[in-house]
Order: C-alpha cells, then structure tokens, then sequence
C-alpha cells in the first residue's frame, strides 16, 4: 500500500490532500512553484495567455480555501480581459482601415464560431441533455412546442454565460441542469469567495442571455415570425427577474461586490427604467435592490460590474416590455 507522507513533518494524509493537515505545508509545492516560474517568465516577455493558463493549472492544486487560491483566481480574472482584448484590437500604425475591417470581421466570425461550438459542447453532457428534454416536454404541453423550444434554448444560453465564465477563471463546476418550474442551474464544485469573481460570474449569465433575446428579436426583425418577438420578450424577462438581488440569483451575486454609493446608483438607475419602460418586475427588482442598499454590509466596489448590472437592467426591461 502507497503511503502518502509530508516532506516537511512526515504526517501521513490521504492521497487527494492539498496540504499537510498537520503543519499546512502545500503537498504540489515543487509543481506551484514551477508553474508560478513559468508565469513569472511568461509576463516578463508579455505572453499573458500562456501565464493564464499556468495559473489555470496551479488552481486545482491549491486549497480552495487559502489566500494563495483567491490570489490566482484575481490574476487570472484581471488577465483575462487584456488577452480577450488583444486578440481584436489591432492598431492604424499597423493596419490599414480596409485590413482592419476585415480583421474585425474575420475575428467576429471566429468568434461567434467558438461560441456556437462552445455552446454545442456543453449538449454532449447526458446530464444536461436529458433534463433539457425533460424541461422541454413540460413546457411544450403548456405552451406549444415553438415557445417551448425557444424558451429552453434561451436558458440554456443564459446557463452556458455562467460555465463560459466559470472556465476562463480557471473554477470548475458541473453541467447545466433543468428544473422544469424553477429553471435551470450549474453547480459549483468550490466556494467562491472573492466578491468581485462571484459577481462576475452572476452576470456572466444575464448577458448571454441578453445575447439570446437580442439574437431572437434580429430573427423576428429579418423574418417577422412573431413567435420570435415572443422569444425575444420572455427571454429579456426571464433574465430580468434572475437579476433581483436576493438569494442565489444572478442579481444577488452581482450586489454582493458593489458599495453602498453604488447600490444607491444602481437605485436611481431601475427606477429610471421604470419611467423609460412601464416594466413592473423593475418594482421588485428596485424595491429588493432598495432593501440592500440599506444594508449594513456593503462590497468594495467595483465601476465595471455597477456599469454592466445598470446596462442588463436597462437593456433586458426595454426588450421585456411587452411581458408582465
């Protein structure tokens, strides 16, 4: 039988532990150290994919309890956005505008690719598969199998926002799972404790759904099926109402981070939705985000998640306005 023992004080563990229960010494120390070599060396030399995916690397060999943990999840959420950034943003000096058109274009396309296939991935899961069908024959006997199908691929969507995120952060989680009469949800296989990475990965969700309903309403815009405009309105809803910030919803999570200015910004900005769009599941999303904002515990702030929650609101109860 393999014994499993501490370099550093000789107590023996289980096979799966990270640290030495006895004196808290890292059992992949030799490898974290490695790889954090490799992503030393990747910044110096400005390869920020390359350091990412050390980083991605040491995350399943750290405690996800510790500091070291928190610490790697922020630089790989910090880093994440300049690598997505310097893959479509090519300077004048370097290009013509007639190149950098075309470079736009050909970069959206593979990008609208890797989503397709991305989202075409996730179905391979037998778990995800199976509930999803389940999901669809419920609302098919209510609805008709046209709204049905649009509403559970919209979810769906919504859902796969949160594993996109999940993976470009380096956390595992499972597969998406339908509910019928409650949704759908991803379950998270660590806690996550970093109140901006949380958020991050709350609105990862609205906005890929945002993305749906936007998509279904183009659809409706080019063919006039009005089944689409009705996709596209329950759509903006369903991922309005995941923004109320109370308990696990999306809204909740994206809260979580912002101060007590912010929450108090992000008031003013549901109530002007309210004048702008007569949308009445803004009242309890606002009434909610009131009750929070009086709270006293507040996040350390943060001007992009205030920025992204504030454009959801507005976007997805303009597009739910003909719903409630």
């Amino acid at each position: 039988m393999i014994e499993f023992r501490c370099d550093n004080c000789r107590t023996e563990y289980p096979p799966d532990t990270l640290a030495c229960p006895a004196c808290g010494a890292l059992v992949h120390s030799a490898t974290l150290k490695q790889l954090a070599a490799t992503a030393d060396a990747a910044i110096a030399n400005g390869n920020l994919a390359v350091a990412r995916a050390a980083w991605t690397d040491m995350l399943p060999l750290l405690p996800s309890n510790t500091q070291q943990h928190t610490a790697i999840l922020r630089r790989v959420a910090d880093v994440t956005p300049q690598i997505d950034a310097g893959g479509v943003a090519p300077t004048r000096e370097q290009k013509s505008i007639w190149s950098r058109v075309a470079g736009g274009a050909a970069a959206t396309a593979l990008l609208l690719v890797g989503k397709l296939k991305f989202l075409l991935l996730g179905l391979t899961k037998a778990s995800t598969f199976v509930s999803m069908f389940a999901f669809f024959g419920v609302y098919w006997s209510v609805y008709g199998w046209p709204l049905a199908l649009g509403l559970v691929v919209s979810i769906y969507i919504h859902e796969m926002g949160h594993v996109a995120m999940l993976r470009r952060l380096g956390i595992e989680a499972g597969a998406p799972l339908f509910i019928p009469g409650m949704g759908a949800f991803v379950l998270l296989k660590q806690h996550i404790k970093d109140p901006l990475i949380d958020a991050k990965i709350g609105l990862a969700g609205p906005v890929w759904g945002l993305g749906a309903a936007i998509a279904a309403l183009a659809v409706y815009a080019v063919t006039g099926g009005r089944i689409w405009l009705a996709i596209a309105e329950l759509t903006g809803f369903i991922n309005l109402f995941n923004l109320i910030p109370v308990w696990q919803l999306d809204g909740s999570r994206g809260m979580h981070v912002l101060s007590r200015a912010q929450r108090w910004t992000l008031v003013a900005i549901i109530f002007i939705a309210i004048a702008m769009t007569e949308q009445r599941l803004l009242f309890l999303v606002g009434a909610v985000a009131v009750w929070r904002a009086f709270q006293n515990e507040a996040g350390p702030g943060d001007n992009r998640v205030l920025a992204t929650f504030a454009a959801l609101v507005l976007a997805l109860a303009w597009l739910a306005r003909g719903v409630g």
